[in-house]
């Protein structure tokens, strides 16, 4: 399946696309999606829909944030061989875990805001893994079980406030709009191997990454099992999986969004994304 949430801020519903593309209003039976209503089991429930007894949305607007809400906002650093050697870092011998802030959930075509104070801010290209269940001590045999759908991010970043400012990344991570998910949450299902997926990004035009998911250096079976060996994972938790080279900060000289930039980004099968940046007010 591939759900979506559609309407202005704050009064988006949810949506499925049938058969042939139209666009299918949930919002008489989902509240929205978000924790337990993107859970395996409430998945299934609206597999069992009749599509066409739904009502059509002929003009659907305005693309949401795939999510409504996220009880956590997980992402894995330097997950990528090529983008650890852009940024001179030596390849993790284990995932690098943090977090962004959940206030930065923002549609996958509204602006992104250039922060207060920002000169570094920078884009990454991200394959988004949504959970599904409780995972708590997962075998990477079992891990995808535990994955209810995929999607599109841009895991937007400020560098000085991530590397300069003390070394936490959240702070970097976190401020409004840093969180582009959509425009499709697709179930798993639909993604049979999540490390078979091109996906890229181009700045004004111009493609500056350009990979696919088999470069990761851990697998999305291995961090969902190692994460849930020291967490509890809950059913919508969003996890950033990493991000492939041709980061602004990886380019000589180092390249940084300014107000105006176009950022179009895609992972294959999941949906394209297009931000324009802007100054903060």
């Amino acid at each position: 399946m591939k759900l979506m949430r559609v309407g202005p801020e704050g009064k988006e519903r949810p949506a499925i696309a049938d058969n042939s593309g139209r666009i299918r209003d949930l919002s008489g039976r989902v509240p929205d999606f978000a924790g337990t209503a993107v859970s395996n089991s409430a998945l299934d429930a609206i597999r069992a829909i009749d599509l066409e007894t739904l009502p059509i949305i002929e003009a659907p607007g305005r693309i949401g944030a795939c999510l409504a809400s996220v009880p956590n906002f997980y992402c894995i650093g330097l997950n990528y061989a090529k983008h650890a050697a852009e940024t001179g870092a030596t390849p993790p011998a284990e995932p690098i875990i943090f977090n962004k802030a959940t206030s930065c959930l923002s549609g996958p075509n509204d602006p992104v805001i250039i922060p207060r104070k920002s000169v570094k801010t920078d884009w990454e290209v991200e394959l988004g893994v949504v959970i599904g269940r409780e995972a708590l001590y997962v075998s990477e045999q079992d891990a995808l079980d535990y994955v209810s759908g995929y999607c599109t991010i841009n895991d937007v970043s400020e560098r000085e406030f991530q590397i300069e400012r003390g070394g936490q990344w959240t702070k970097g991570k976190s401020a409004p709009s840093f969180g582009p998910i959509g425009p499709w949450l697709v179930t798993a299902d639909e993604v049979p191997d999540p490390q078979a997926l091109r996906l890229w990004l181009s700045l004004n035009g111009k493609v500056v990454q350009d990979s696919d998911t088999s470069d990761m250096i851990f697998t999305v079976r291995q961090i969902i099992s190692y994460m849930s060996q020291f967490m509890k994972l809950m059913p919508g938790d969003i996890i950033a999986t990493g991000t492939p080279s041709g980061v602004g900060l990886g380019m000589k000289p180092p390249v940084f969004l300014k107000p105006g930039d176009v950022m179009e980004l895609e992972i294959e099968g999941l949906g394209r994304q297009k931000q324009v940046a802007q100054s903060a007010e």
